[in-house]
């Protein structure tokens, strides 16, 4: 097949939601009146982001995921995306099911593919999302205020310790290893999470580099710093038994791949917060406080049971290291 046979085949779909989709030079979006477009991209390489062999399946709905997940944390709907993909050789039961996969989740979310590119070589995809936000209303790192909460979605560390499980660096509980790799392999993206988040919440980030990492990146945005108590870390009951080996922690604390949502939010917002979880059936967690910078870095500061620093080690996924 040419790479244009490979186009129509796998990658051509209708985009009711854009003027003009895949087949030309460029594809044609209109924001709607009011909106801001948000523009994200990830690119995931085989042997650095996924391991050698995985569900082409899962690897489509994760490559749109992780995008999804950029949306969320801005309080954006997503609305288009394009993806972007180099293939060692032509496989199409391979790419229909990575398509399946990516295609299901952009369905679920209303996001039409409307452009990319293929080519030969080392897999790796690359996808860009645009989504839309109330005009000045989507959510950002830079707005978090000394005296804030600070809140997680769902569970810390199950992707990381699954990976972990992977690599035969920690034995799993046979009964929840597929609870864990679920975590690591399909992600759920916090869409309406993050768009309820827009009149609760001053910043947010999503949990993809490991929490202490990630929030690290609202506190330097912010200028402020945070204290965190790691007994009050969201866990699995597959990470609870396990909590106190130093795999979990640092899964918890630095793992990276969660996909939650971190943000910040005035101390009188509880009870909407609280509101919020019930409605989404979603379990929302407040893990610590934003502080005023002291001199120095932007710091997060992780406190143990008797409120000591607990050493970080590794603070997070780092691209170049």
């Amino acid at each position: 097949m040419t790479e244009f046979d490979i186009i129509r085949r796998f990658f051509t779909y209708p985009a009711r939601g854009a003027v003009l989709g895949v087949g030309d030079d460029g594809a044609i979006v209109q924001p709607r009146r009011g909106r801001d477009l948000i523009v994200s991209t990830d690119m995931m390489v085989e042997g650095r982001h996924f391991l050698r062999r995985s569900d082409p399946r899962q690897l489509g709905h994760k490559a749109l995921a992780v995008n999804l997940s950029d949306m969320a944390a801005m309080g954006a709907e997503p609305r288009w995306a394009t993806l972007s993909i180099a293939l060692p050789q032509v496989n199409a039961r391979w790419l229909r099911a990575f398509m399946g996969g990516f295609m299901t989740l952009a369905r679920r979310y209303g996001v039409d593919l409307i452009g990319g590119d293929t080519t030969r070589g080392p897999l790796s995809f690359s996808v860009q999302i645009m989504g839309e936000a109330p005009r000045g209303r989507a959510l950002r790192r830079d707005g978090a205020r000394a005296g804030d909460d600070i809140w997680v979605s769902g569970t810390l560390g199950d992707a990381a310790l699954a990976l972990a499980g992977l690599q035969r660096r920690v034995s799993l509980p046979r009964g929840g290893r597929a609870r864990l790799e679920r975590r690591l392999n399909a992600p759920a993206p916090r869409i309406a999470l993050g768009t309820a988040l827009r009149d609760i919440a001053r910043s947010a980030i999503d949990v993809s580099d490991g929490l202490a990492a990630d929030l690290g990146h609202v506190c330097e945005r912010s200028r402020v710093g945070a204290i965190v108590q790691c007994a009050l870390l969201p866990a699995s009951a597959v990470m609870r038994r396990m909590r106190d080996r130093p795999v979990a922690r640092a899964a918890m604390l630095s793992g990276g791949d969660d996909y939650e949502l971190l943000f910040t939010a005035g101390r009188g917002r509880r009870a909407a917060i609280a509101s919020l979880s019930r409605r989404l059936r979603l379990k929302l967690t407040r893990i610590g406080r934003i502080v005023a910078r002291k001199r120095g870095p932007y710091t997060v500061t992780v406190l143990d049971g008797d409120d000591r620093p607990v050493a970080l080690g590794k603070t997070g996924y780092k691209h170049f290291s």
